[in-house]
């Protein structure tokens, strides 16, 4: 499926950008097990998670786009999150801060189900790499649980376990990647 995959940015993408916030927000659910069921709590989840990203950087979000469908999205900030106000409710990343200075930008990526383990994921990763190296920035991060399948994922796509945390009884992991002169350019 890969090869057939486009990565095009959110402003160039051949629809409307409410098809596209729609396909991102069905996409984001899909792939959300946690995500509240009372409505207020579900929107603040998703304004956590996905909105806020599209309202503030929405020239960092990245799509893959198979015809005219999207079957992934990567959205980005560029924004050290230990030192912002949007990210003050996530208290681990004032536990992370030291890392956070060295790895500033970080993201979110979600993919439908049929379109993981074919390298789109990574070749979303490698176009947000790009920007955040004409950014200017050193690099790039996620946080993740221990545990989670994404782990192998991002370990695959050269992010390394830079700090680590408990929160609520669970494992937490600061993956980050160096943002070098080898990410090609976004395509």
């Amino acid at each position: 499926m890969s090869t057939d995959v486009r990565i095009v940015r959110l402003n160039e993408f051949s629809r409307s950008a409410d098809v596209a916030r729609a396909a991102i927000d069905a996409i984001f659910f899909e792939t959300a097990p946690l995500a509240p069921a009372d409505e207020q709590r579900r929107s603040a989840f998703h304004d956590l998670w996905l909105g806020q990203y599209l309202r503030h950087e929405p020239h960092l979000t990245w799509l893959a786009c198979a015809g005219t469908d999207i079957v992934g999205y990567l959205v980005g900030c560029h924004v050290n999150p230990a030192t912002s106000e949007r990210f003050v409710s996530l208290s681990y990343f004032q536990t992370f801060a030291d890392a956070c200075a060295r790895f500033p930008a970080h993201l979110h990526l979600n993919l439908t189900e049929r379109a993981r383990g074919s390298g789109i994921g990574g070749r979303l990763i490698d176009a947000f790499a790009a920007d955040t190296r004409a950014a200017g920035l050193a690099g790039l991060h996620v946080v993740t649980s221990a545990t989670a399948r994404n782990v192998g994922f991002y370990r695959r796509n050269s992010f390394v376990e830079i700090a680590a945390t408990e929160r609520n009884g669970a494992k937490i992991l600061f993956l980050g990647r160096v943002v070098d002169r080898d990410v090609p350019p976004a395509p």
